[in-house]
């Protein structure tokens, strides 16, 4: 009986001992990865499942006009190949309406109203980093992940969330998420954004990814290939109005003032041109005169500009700490533009003025971004 007390006790102590153990394994964290059916986004993927996270693949359906061909679907199959080949869950999250009312209907918006908009600047903001991430979150997710050529950063110096360039230059995508903010950034994953394209291509290859040739898209999603002036002239009539030189000389037509912005090259004809021309860009536009101006110049950066103060609205700053005044920064003004030297006159909480060191060209609508090294600071849209 004695030995049978002690080996019930010891049985007890066993048991015990397994449900400590048991309790005291931490599980993996849960991360919900946008996926496109892209390269990018499909290594992301996989990058994450092999660091050990629990790995939740999200395809993303937006709104596609009615009278382009639908492509959502080919992209949905090729995300669904990469998650049975990866073994994870894929789910499909139908955004359609937030796309169509945050994305699509602004961006027309604007034009109508012959500002400049950024989509890609608002489905991040709207879409990838507002309802995507706030469903994930509502479904017990630690992180979102995307393919995006971006780093995030913890600076113990400062207790805050940076963001980062990505280290690939020629695909750094920091320029699009600006609007991103501490909540986003201490919950968001940039798998990709430490590589080069041509690194991801050959990792993609690695992990036999069905993905891994697969062309990068271009353009904006909901638009494709299609010119946006052609996408836009099913929304907006178009009027066919002058185009002048800079000495208001009429040198040509084009289809409507709004469809164009300041650095635009294609989309007008000059009837009066001669054979040594130079290009001609949009140097200024008129609205409700529906003019446009033009200039020749070989490239943007050599066009005669005369602002050098810009007027910024919708601040945004990502790590949550305002820059400094009267320090120098760079500034990007489009994507993949040059950055130009420029520091901060006035800050306010939700505006603020910038001071370039030289005239550039920007148009009303346009996202401005800071930047210090490598660090996206944030940025506002052009008044």
């Amino acid at each position: 009986m004695q030995q049978l007390l002690m080996n019930t006790k010891q049985t007890k102590k066993n048991i015990s001992s397994k449900g400590n153990a048991t309790r005291n394994v931490i599980p993996p964290k849960r991360v919900f990865v946008g996926m496109s059916g892209g390269v990018d986004s499909s290594l992301a993927a996989a990058l994450l499942k092999k660091e050990g996270y629990e790995v939740t693949g999200v395809f993303i359906k937006v709104w596609q006009p009615d009278f382009l061909t639908c492509t959502w679907r080919a992209e949905r199959l090729d995300a669904m190949r990469v998650a049975a080949h990866l073994n994870i869950p894929l789910l499909t999250w139908d955004f359609e309406q937030e796309y169509k009312r945050g994305v699509a209907d602004y961006m027309i918006q604007e034009y109508k109203s012959g500002r400049t908009p950024n989509p890609d600047v608002m489905c991040n903001k709207e879409i990838k980093f507002g309802a995507f991430f706030r469903r994930a979150m509502e479904e017990g997710a630690d992180f979102v992940a995307t393919g995006h050529y971006a780093q995030v950063v913890y600076d113990r110096r400062i207790g805050a969330y940076k963001m980062l360039a990505g280290v690939d230059k020629g695909k750094d995508q920091s320029y699009f998420l600006w609007t991103i903010g501490q909540e986003e950034l201490s919950k968001t994953l940039f798998p990709v954004g430490k590589y080069k394209k041509s690194q991801v291509r050959k990792f993609a290859k690695d992990f036999n990814l069905p993905t891994a040739e697969k062309k990068d898209s271009q353009g904006i999603c909901f638009i494709g290939d299609l010119d946006m002036k052609d996408f836009l002239a099913h929304y907006m009539t178009e009027k066919i109005g002058e185009v002048i030189d800079e000495q208001g000389k009429k040198i040509g037509t084009h289809r409507g003032a709004y469809f164009y912005t300041l650095g635009e090259r294609h989309g007008f004809t000059i009837t009066k041109k001669g054979s040594t021309d130079s290009a001609y860009y949009v140097i200024a536009k008129d609205i409700l005169a529906n003019t446009i101006t033009v200039a020749q110049a070989k490239s943007t950066e050599q066009l005669l500009c005369t602002r050098t103060l810009v007027t910024l609205k919708d601040a945004n700053f990502c790590s949550g700490k305002f820059p400094v005044k009267e320090k120098k920064y760079m500034a990007q003004v489009r994507y993949h533009g040059e950055q130009l030297e420029c520091k901060i006159l006035e800050l306010l909480d939700k505006s603020f003025s910038v001071e370039f060191s030289k005239p550039v060209l920007v148009a009303s609508g346009q996202s401005v971004v800071l930047y210090d090294g490598s660090e996206c600071i944030g940025g506002g849209i052009v008044e």
